[in-house]
């Protein structure tokens, strides 16, 4: 395997190439009192001790401004019956303000009351601990506050530039003894 500068510096080719690892889909939000949310697949955890995790939010977004503001945010882990959630929230001409968050049932976080989207597999409560510079992305730092999850276990998946759906069983089937035969 080789690769050149070049097919590195084409953004299209190494977006294809970085959309081969799977990812979850999240929701971010943040925001008091007009709150914002975005579809985010850049989250991971950092640390159990303490409980740390890290989403990456694009610098030139109104949510990166938001979430310096407000100094909180919250991540919500979506379930597979949850792609319209997921357009909508990285659809740039969607409603903005309260209005943004009329697709979705939500509460507000008991800590820093950022909105908590509901019915999702999980969700985590964060305060921004700090922020990092990542290209054209700010890695935002957030030490967890609450957290919580469901007993559903159908997660949404992005992959190849699309989403999909993880259903419990399904690598056990036969297409993955196959796979691996």
């Amino acid at each position: 395997m080789t690769t050149t500068d070049q097919a590195v510096q084409d953004t299209r080719h190494l977006r294809g190439v970085l959309g081969l690892f799977a990812t979850g889909i999240t929701v971010v939000t943040s925001g008091r009192p007009e709150p914002r949310g975005i579809t985010v697949n850049s989250f991971t955890s950092v640390s159990l001790e303490p409980p740390l995790v890290l989403v990456c939010v694009k610098r030139n977004a109104a949510m990166h401004q938001t979430i310096l503001d407000c100094g909180a945010f919250a991540v919500s882990v979506l379930s597979a019956r949850q792609e319209r959630v997921a357009r909508h929230f990285a659809n740039h001409a969607r409603p903005r303000g309260e209005r943004e968050f009329d697709v979705v049932d939500w509460l507000p976080g008991r800590h820093t009351g950022v909105p908590v989207v509901a019915d999702t597999l999980a969700w985590l409560e964060c305060r921004l601990t700090d922020v990092y510079a990542g290209g054209d992305n700010a890695i935002c730092l957030g030490s967890v506050l609450d957290s919580g999850r469901s007993t559903a276990r159908d997660a949404l998946l992005f992959f190849g530039g699309d989403f999909h759906s993880l259903i419990p069983g399904w690598a056990a089937s036969g297409w993955a003894a196959a796979a691996w035969a």
